[in-house]
C-alpha cells in the first residue's frame, strides 16, 4: 500500500507550489481512511523541502520515481521515502530514505541502540541505519519483484535537522552505517551523490508498480524456521521495538553484575513478534554458552517445536531447550543464565495436573534464573486459574531483589500487519472502545458465513497452499470422541456439520498434520501460534443481544479446564465470578480470531451474532 506516487518532477512542483503536505495528507486519507496529526504533516512538510533540495541535480532524472508512505507487506511499519530508476548500468534500483527530524542523539551500550528526544522525552530507539537497512530487508523478504533480484534495493538515512555530534557515525555503529549510510544536515551534497550512484535513469519500466503489485511471498513460520536458526542462519528481522526489546535482554543476560538478579517484562498483543523475539533470545544466548531454556505452560508450541527438531538433535538437548512453566518447583535458585517465558500470561499459582506441586510458578521462574524473561499480553489470559500479570511479576521480582526492565512490542506482523485489524476486534468484541468501528481501509481478509460448511470449505481451500490454515472453535461441545472414537464432538445439526477435536490423534501436534485439516482446534492447541488463514466458529458462550456482548460460561463445555471452578466461584462471589468468566470468554474468541497471518473467516451459532459482525464490518 503506497500513500503518495510520482515522479520527481512532479514531487518538485508539489513541494515548490507549497502544498506537498496538502496532497500527502489528501491521498493518505484517501488510501489510509484516516487522518493525521498537525505533527506528522508538519514533519512531511519539512522533510520534502529537503528532499527536494537534495534531489534539485539534472543528473537526478526528472522521470525517477517518488514513493512516499509505502506500507511494507504484512507488517504495519511504513517507509518514508523510496527513489526508483536505473543505474549506468540500466538495472532498476530503489533506494530507500529513512527520514528523522531528530536535532541530537546519544550512544547507547547496546548493539544497534541510540537514544534521542522522541515521544515527549529521551527513549533508546533502534540506530535510523539499523531501522533503514531492516525495513529494506522486510520488503526483500515478502516482495517476489524484489527478491528475485529484478531490482536492487539501497537503504540510508537522512537526519536533516541533526548535526554531526560523531555519534550517529561512532565506530560502535560501523556494521550497521556501513549496510545503511546515515546523512546529516550537513551532508546534503554526499546524500545526493549516493542516490546519483544508484539513480542515473528515471522510472523508465514501473519498478514501484512492480513493487506494489509484486506477489507476496508467503510468510516464514516461526516453527518451520527453528532448525535453521538454531544453526546460525539469520531467519527473521527484529524491526523497531523487537530489536530494542532483544538487546534490552542481550544486556541484562551478558553484563549482569556477580550476584545481580533481572527480571525483564516484555508486553505485546498477537503478532507483535513475541515468540520470534524469544526464540532468537534462545538461539542467541545458547550460542554464546549461556544455559538457557524457553518455558511455556501451554504445551502446544514445545511440542510443535521439539517434533520438528527431532533428527537435528538429541532428545535430552531438545529437553533442555524447551520446558514447561511447571518445572521449577524444586529447581535450585540461580541455576539457570536465562529463562525466556513466552505467553507468561498463562502462567499459574501451582503446578501440576492437580494444581498442588510448588508455590507459584512466577516466584519458582524467576529463583531458579539469574535473568527472567517474561513476554506478556494480558488479554490472552483464557483460564480461570491464570495469573500472569505485570503487577504480580513486578511483586515478586521486588521480592528477590531483581532490578526490573519493561518494554513494549507494537510492530504488528500478523493480521496482515494491520494494527488497525486489532483495534477493531477488541471493539467489536467489547473488550475495549476504539475509534476502528468498522474494517473499512484494513488490509485484512475478514470474512462472515451463515454456514460452519462454508467456513470449513473456505479453510480447506486456503490449506492447499502451505498446509498453515485451520479451523477453531469456542469451546462450547463436549469431547465426546475422547471416549467412542465414532462419536463426533462439534455437531451442528441444521448445517449437517459435525466433526471432532483434534485432541485424540494428533493432539498439540495439530497445527503441522496434514490430515488435523479434518479437525477443530481449540484455544488449547493454538494459543501462541501462527497460521495463515483461521476459521473461527463462535458459540453459544458469546452472543448480542440489543447491541450488547452477553457472555454466558455455562454454554462451554464441561471438558473445558479453563473454567473449572467457575460454578463454585458464582456461589460465592457472583459478582467476581461474572467478571472473570466474561473477560475468560472474550479473550478466548480475541486469541482465536487473532491466529491468522492473512485472514479470518467466521461463523456465528446465533443469528443475532452474525448480523452484528456484519453491521461492524
Amino acid at each position: 500500500m503506497i500513500v503518495y506516487k510520482s515522479t520527481k518532477e512532479s514531487f518538485t512542483a508539489d513541494v515548490e507550489t507549497g502544498m506537498v503536505e496538502e496532497v500527502i495528507e489528501a491521498k493518505y486519507n484517501a488510501t489510509l481512511n484516516r487522518g493525521v496529526s498537525k505533527n506528522e504533516k508538519r514533519s512531511w512538510q519539512n522533510s520534502m523541502m529537503y528532499m527536494n533540495t537534495v534531489l534539485t541535480d539534472y543528473e537526478i532524472p526528472l522521470d525517477a520515481g517518488i514513493t512516499i508512505e509505502m506500507q511494507i507487506p504484512q507488517t504495519s511499519k511504513r517507509i518514508d521515502f523510496i527513489i526508483t530508476g536505473k543505474n549506468k548500468s540500466k538495472q532498476d534500483h530503489a533506494v530507500i530514505v529513512e527520514l528523522k527530524q531528530w536535532e541530537t542523539a546519544e550512544k547507547t551500550g547496546l548493539d544497534g541502540i541510540v537514544k534521542t528526544f522522541i515521544g515527549g522525552g529521551k527513549r533508546e530507539v533502534s540506530h535510523p541505519s539499523y531501522q533503514a537497512w531492516s525495513y529494506a530487508a522486510l520488503l526483500n523478504d515478502f516482495n517476489e519483484a524484489v527478491y528475485d533480484g529484478d531490482i536492487n534495493l539501497k537503504a540510508c538515512a537522512f537526519l536533516h535537522n541533526y548535526h554531526s555530534n560523531e555519534v550517529l557515525d561512532d565506530p560502535f555503529y560501523q556494521d550497521h552505517t556501513e549496510k545503511a549510510p546515515v546523512f546529516m544536515k550537513k551532508d546534503i551534497t554526499k546524500l545526493r551523490e549516493y542516490i546519483k550512484s544508484f539513480i542515473k535513469y528515471g522510472d523508465s519500466d514501473n519498478i514501484i508498480y512492480r513493487i506494489e503489485n509484486g506477489r507476496i511471498r508467503p510468510s516464514k513460520m516461526l516453527a518451520d524456521s527453528l532448525s535453521s536458526m538454531l544453526k546460525g542462519n539469520e531467519e527473521f528481522i527484529m524491526i523497531d521495538e523487537q530489536k530494542l526489546a532483544f538487546e534490552y535482554v542481550m544486556d541484562a543476560v551478558l553484563n549482569r553484575k556477580k550476584g545481580q538478579k533481572r527480571v525483564v517484562i516484555i508486553e505485546g498483543g498477537p503478532g507483535t513478534g513475541k515468540s520470534v523475539v524469544a526464540i532468537n533470545l534462545l538461539v542467541k544466548l545458547t550460542a554464546k554458552n549461556r544455559f538457557v531454556s524457553y518455558i511455556t505452560k501451554n504445551s502446544a508450541p514445545r511440542t510443535i517445536y521439539s517434533s520438528l527438531l527431532t533428527g537435528d538433535m538429541k532428545k535430552s538437548h531438545i529437553n533442555n531447550l524447551f520446558k514447561s512453566s511447571g518445572s521449577f518447583t524444586d529447581t535450585e535458585p540461580n541455576l539457570f543464565d536465562a529463562l525466556i517465558v513466552d505467553e507468561a500470561h498463562r502462567l499459574n499459582e501451582k503446578s501440576g495436573m492437580f494444581r498442588n506441586k510448588g508455590e507459584n510458578q512466577i516466584k519458582e521462574l524467576i529463583s531458579a534464573s539469574k535473568t527472567s524473561v517474561f513476554f506478556i499480553d494480558e488479554d490472552q489470559r483464557v483460564h480461570i486459574h491464570d495469573i500472569g500479570e505485570k503487577q504480580e511479576i513486578r511483586k515478586w521480582a521486588a521480592e528477590a531483589g531483581a532490578e526490573i526492565i519493561e518494554t513494549e512490542l507494537s510492530s504488528q506482523f500478523r493480521c496482515n500487519g494491520s494494527d488497525g485489524y486489532m483495534a477493531w476486534l477488541d471493539h467489536a468484541l467489547q473488550i475495549r472502545e476504539t475509534a476502528n468501528t468498522d474494517l473499512k481501509g484494513i488490509d485484512f481478509d475478514f470474512q462472515i458465513f451463515s454456514s460452519p460448511n462454508e467456513v470449513f470449505d473456505k479453510i480447506k481451500e486456503k490449506n492447499k497452499e502451505n498446509n498453515k490454515s485451520r479451523m477453531v472453535a469456542g469451546y462450547c461441545w463436549d469431547w465426546n470422541s475422547k471416549k467412542n472414537p465414532d462419536e463426533m464432538d462439534i455437531v451442528i445439526p441444521e448445517h449437517d456439520f459435525a466433526k471432532k477435536w483434534n485432541l485424540a490423534d494428533d493432539g498439540m501436534l495439530w497445527l503441522i498434520k496434514e490430515e488435523s485439516i479434518n479437525e477443530i482446534g481449540c484455544i488449547h492447541t493454538c494459543q501462541g501460534l501462527e497460521l495463515d488463514y483461521v476459521g473461527v466458529i463462535i458459540g453459544p458462550d458469546f452472543k448480542i443481544r440489543n447491541g450488547e456482548a452477553v457472555t454466558d460460561a455455562y454454554e462451554r463445555s464441561s471438558n473445558d479446564r479453563s473454567i473449572f471452578g467457575i460454578k463454585k466461584m458464582m456461589k460465592e462471589e457472583p459478582a467476581k465470578a461474572n467478571e472473570l468468566a466474561e473477560t475468560i470468554i472474550k479473550n478466548t474468541y480475541r486469541t482465536l480470531m487473532s491466529r491468522g497471518m492473512k485472514g479470518c473467516y467466521i461463523y456465528c451459532t446465533d443469528k443475532e451474532t452474525e448480523e452484528y459482525f456484519k453491521a461492524m464490518t
